[in-house]
């Protein structure tokens, strides 16, 4: 991650909520102006027409250049303006809370959601929130108001779960709901059963539901660089390891490898994204899967 990024995800920024929130529009921003080609370049809400002026359309979309130079009303009609809602869950377990180095899988998960909450709702689409282990801990429903959006980053900022997770029980959860059908963004290290995590994914997708998979892993579970005598920490039920890495190494890649195959051979058989994302990297992967899915969507 570059160093900006770092500094953006130390402990005093995940602790406030209006940090949180600077934190995201930095990192969004950023990458919207530095990187991303698009019609949302430089972020921008860009209109793509005009059309005349109706009895209750908002003033304050009204084009007063186009007034000035033709005297006739003229509305701005946003490519933005839709009914999509983006559902965001983040796994808060045991496991999410590992990390290398300062930031933890869980910190990273929390400043990708408010990047993506930031990025949504400055789109003038709405976002709802659930945060769970081994059951839905906290909840919003969707909105997006600059309100809602800081309600989101409080949630965020005082989310501190210890059990285990239930991710399939908690993506079954969600697809069950009666609620509006939209995208769901899961923002997990997904370490639960592979073959029960894709039915549940499989589940969201029959009710109607679009969905990307966030994966969340430390560079240390992606490289396994470990030396020496080692202990490994079990974590969510599992016993302690002490062994020297070189011995396993070769079967835990394997064993890595064929896990993450398996995911992203799962998802996109059910048609939908699946992204690994390495906490020691910057957001960019997180934020260009969620604009390219608005962009497929938008053009349909």
């Amino acid at each position: 991650m570059n160093n900006d990024s770092i500094k953006l995800l130390d402990a005093d920024t995940l602790a406030r909520a209006d940090k949180l929130g600077m934190a995201a529009r930095f990192i969004v921003e950023g990458y919207m102006a530095g990187e991303h080609k698009s019609p949302y370049r430089g972020f921008a809400i860009e209109f793509s027409q005009h059309r005349e002026y109706s009895p209750g359309d908002d003033v304050r979309h009204l084009d007063w250049k186009v007034l000035g130079k033709t005297d006739r009303y003229y509305i701005k009609q946003y490519e933005q303006e839709t009914n999509f809602v983006a559902h965001i869950l983040v796994d808060g377990s045991e496991s999410m809370q590992y990390g290398s180095g300062e930031t933890s899988k869980l910190d990273y998960a929390k400043v990708a959601a408010a990047c993506l909450a930031f990025l949504i709702i400055k789109q003038r689409d709405a976002v709802s929130l659930s945060l769970f282990d081994d059951s839905i801990r906290e909840e919003l429903p969707r909105g997006n108001t600059q309100n809602h959006l800081f309600n989101i980053l409080e949630k965020l900022v005082q989310f501190n779960p210890k059990g285990a997770t239930d991710l399939p029980g908690q993506l079954h959860t969600i697809a069950n709901r009666s609620q509006r059908k939209g995208l769901v963004i899961v923002i997990s290290d997904f370490f639960d059963d592979e073959e029960a995590v894709l039915e549940s994914v499989q589940h969201l997708r029959f009710v109607g539901h679009e969905v990307i998979g966030l994966q969340i892993l430390d560079h240390d579970e992606i490289e396994f660089p470990f030396n020496g005598l080692v202990e490994f920490e079990g974590l969510e039920n599992i016993d302690n390891l002490k062994t020297r890495p070189t011995e396993i190494r070769k079967s835990y890649m394997k064993e890595f490898s064929d896990f993450q195959k398996k995911l992203q051979e799962g998802f996109s058989r059910n048609s939908s994204h699946f992204i690994e994302c390495d906490t020691s990297k910057p957001l960019n992967d997180v934020l260009g899967s969620y604009l390219t899915f608005r962009r497929e969507t938008a053009s349909k």
